[in-house]
C-alpha cells in the first residue's frame, strides 16, 4: 500500500468493549466492500469502534468531522495557488479513495445534502469518484472503505439522510451498553473501583429516563467515563457528576435540581 496514508494509521490498539456482534458484521461488510452506516446516540462508542476496526484490519483511518459549512471541495479537493502556479490538492475522501483506507464521515447529516451526494458513486458497484473540476475519474483502491455515522435522535426532517443515500449502506445500531458492560468500560477507561463504576452506571440510567421529559439526551457513556476520570483525580463523585453531567446537559434550574437529587440518591 502507498505510503501516502501512513500518517493516518492507528498506532496503538484502542480499547473497545463489544456489546454484540458488531465486529464480525463490520468485517463481513469490509470484505464485501459494502459501506457501513453507524447509527446511535452521541457518546456510545461509534468513533472508538471505527478506530478499533481500523487497527484490527490494519488500514489507515481518514476521519472527517462533518459540519454545515462543509462543501464538496472540502471532501474531494480543490485547486490552490502556490509559488509555481495552480496545483490540485486532494481532499481527505479522495486520498482514501486513491491510496486505500477507511474514510469515516462523522455526523454526516451535519453536512449539506448537496455535499453528501458526492459519495454516491462510491457506494455502489462502480466504486468510483468523479473529480469534475480536474476532469478525472478515480476508481477506488481495493482497500478503500466508506463509513458514516449520525445520531438519529437529533435529526429533524431537514437534517436527515436522503433515502437514496441510506439504502446504499449496511447499518449498525449503537446504543447505551448493558449495565455490566458499561460498568466494565467505565472501570477500564477511568481507572475507578467497581463501586464507583456501578454508581456511575446507575446515575446514567436515571438521566436517560429523563429523555423526553426535559432532556434531549441522557448522560452518554463518554460523560460517565469523564466523571470517573475526575473521581480518579480526587474530585468527589457528586462534584464530578455536576461538572460533566448536570451542567452540560441542561441550563434549566429545575431540571438541574432534579438531576442533582437523582445523583444524590445514588451516591447516598
Amino acid at each position: 500500500m502507498s505510503e501516502e496514508l501512513d500518517g493516518f494509521r492507528v498506532p496503538d490498539e484502542p480499547y473497545y468493549r463489544a456489546s454484540g456482534d458488531e465486529v464480525r458484521r463490520f468485517e463481513a461488510a469490509f470484505s464485501l466492500k459494502i459501506p457501513v452506516m453507524l447509527k446511535g446516540p452521541t457518546g456510545t462508542g461509534k468513533t472508538r469502534f471505527v478506530e478499533h476496526m481500523a487497527f484490527r484490519l490494519d488500514k489507515p483511518l481518514v476521519t472527517v468531522a462533518c459540519h454545515e459549512d462543509m462543501t464538496a471541495s472540502d471532501l474531494v479537493g480543490r485547486f490552490l495557488l502556490d509559488g509555481s502556479g495552480t496545483v490540485w490538492e486532494d481532499g481527505p475522501l479522495t486520498r482514501a479513495v486513491r491510496f486505500g483506507g477507511i474514510c469515516y464521515l462523522d455526523e454526516i447529516v451535519e453536512a449539506r445534502q448537496d455535499t453528501t451526494v458526492v459519495i454516491h458513486p462510491l457506494t455502489d458497484d462502480r466504486r468510483m469518484l468523479p473529480l469534475e473540476k480536474k476532469n478525472e475519474l478515480i476508481h477506488a483502491h481495493p482497500d478503500f472503505h466508506l463509513v458514516i455515522s449520525y445520531n438519529p435522535g437529533y435529526q429533524s426532517v431537514i437534517k436527515d439522510l436522503k433515502e437514496s443515500t441510506k439504502q446504499r449502506f449496511a447499518a449498525l445500531d449503537f446504543a447505551y451498553p448493558e449495565p455490566l458492560v458499561e460498568s466494565e468500560i467505565i472501570r477500564h477507561e477511568a481507572g475507578v473501583s467497581d463501586e464507583v463504576a456501578g454508581q456511575l452506571v446507575r446515575i446514567g440510567e436515571k438521566t436517560r429516563n429523563l429523555k423526553g421529559h426535559g432532556l434531549d439526551e441522557g448522560a452518554s457513556t463518554r460523560l460517565l467515563v469523564q466523571a470517573g476520570r475526575l473521581c480518579a483525580r480526587g474530585i468527589p463523585l457528586g462534584e464530578a457528576c455536576e461538572m460533566v453531567i448536570t451542567m452540560p446537559l441542561t441550563d434549566d434550574a429545575d431540571l438541574r435540581n432534579a438531576l442533582g437529587a437523582a445523583i444524590s440518591a445514588v451516591i447516598g
